[in-house]
């Protein structure tokens, strides 16, 4: 980090206390409260990637309400957002609202709810080597958000080994379709929207976790704790660490941090020490019948082929002859 510039706070705690108790002290101790004023404009998106709640897989609704109710100290003008999910067996966000309970306790705190695969969009551009592609996002998060808070889960994930507060923009692009097009380009896009949004804070529900496969299935861990940062790049930094993996071994985080300039520990200012929790060292073991997805995910050409072509639909028939589909 520059000499001039502040480092970006981290805050750290065990779930040893009810999480709105939490959330105030880590909301003072990275200056969340300097940042939001009676009447801003704040948008929270969840990490909800299962037609209904999984431990490690997805954001608690209890610690998104929790959040809520400390952002209704603050301001009135809060909206949950989410995108439709699936990839290619695509489902509808609106259901999942529904099912975790989001639904029910948003209208009760006044809580706007929107399915950004309906919003309207605005394209922003992204530098990939010598093009620029567009890049569809909902116009209300870039040009009407004050505040946008992301809420991960700290999971493997088969293609880009760890999904934590970065990657949980993916689901900013509205379409399904749409992502599995653009995975080829997953470092560049994934950098460019988080750089697009407005002003970003990190809350990560360390509540579980998901080890050995990811992000959908695999091993539920017992973490318990929370994470906040008003810095997303910072937060990633951190968690990686917890989870025991080298952030130069992760290419999209590689190429995000050297543009960050977080290097190391000593980039970001801690609250505390992270040797008590790491608890469990993650890992990542793919089995066969991932290396389509990897190898789809890692070329253009395979996308073109497993998601758009003619043989997609047979090809996919004939995956799910060995795998369960994850939906």
């Amino acid at each position: 980090m520059s000499s001039c510039a502040p480092k970006p706070r981290v805050y750290l705690s065990f779930l040893d206390r009810p999480a709105l108790s939490l959330l105030r002290e880590g909301g003072q101790s990275i200056g969340l409260p300097s940042l939001i004023k009676r009447g801003t404009t704040v948008v929270v998106k969840p990490n909800l990637t299962f037609p209904i709640f999984r431990k490690g897989v997805m954001t608690s609704p209890r610690i998104l309400e929790a959040v809520i109710i400390y952002l209704k100290e603050f301001t009135d003008q809060i909206t949950i957002c989410e995108s439709d999910s699936g990839g290619y067996n695509r489902f509808s966000m609106d259901e999942v609202f529904s099912r975790t309970g989001i639904s029910e306790f948003a209208k009760r705190y006044g809580v706007r709810i929107v399915n950004m695969s309906h919003s309207s969009s605005r394209p922003i551009p992204i530098r990939i080597a010598w093009r620029t592609l567009e890049v569809p996002l909902p116009g209300f998060l870039l040009d009407e958000t004050d505040l946008f808070i992301t809420m991960p889960v700290p999971k493997v994930h088969s293609n880009t080994i760890i999904s934590l507060g970065l990657k949980n923009q993916w689901g900013v692009i509205q379409q399904p379709e749409l992502r599995l097009k653009l995975h080829p380009h997953f470092k560049e896009v994934i950098y460019g929207i988080n750089k697009a949004l407005p002003k970003t804070v990190c809350i990560v529900d360390g509540k579980y976790g998901l080890t050995r496969s990811g992000p959908l299935r695999g091993d539920v861990v017992d973490l318990n704790w929370i994470l906040m940062s008003e810095n997303v790049f910072a937060a990633d930094f951190v968690v990686s660490k917890i989870m025991g993996f080298n952030w130069q071994h992760i290419p999209y985080l590689r190429y995000a941090f050297k543009r960050e300039n977080i290097c190391s520990s000593t980039d970001i200012e801690l609250n505390r020490d992270l040797t008590p929790f790491k608890t469990t060292e993650f890992y990542l073991e793919r089995e066969w019948t991932d290396y389509p997805g990897v190898m789809t995910f890692n070329s253009r050409l395979l996308a073109y082929v497993g998601y758009e072509s003619s043989l997609a639909k047979p090809l996919h028939w004939l995956l799910y002859r060995f795998r369960e589909p994850f939906y």
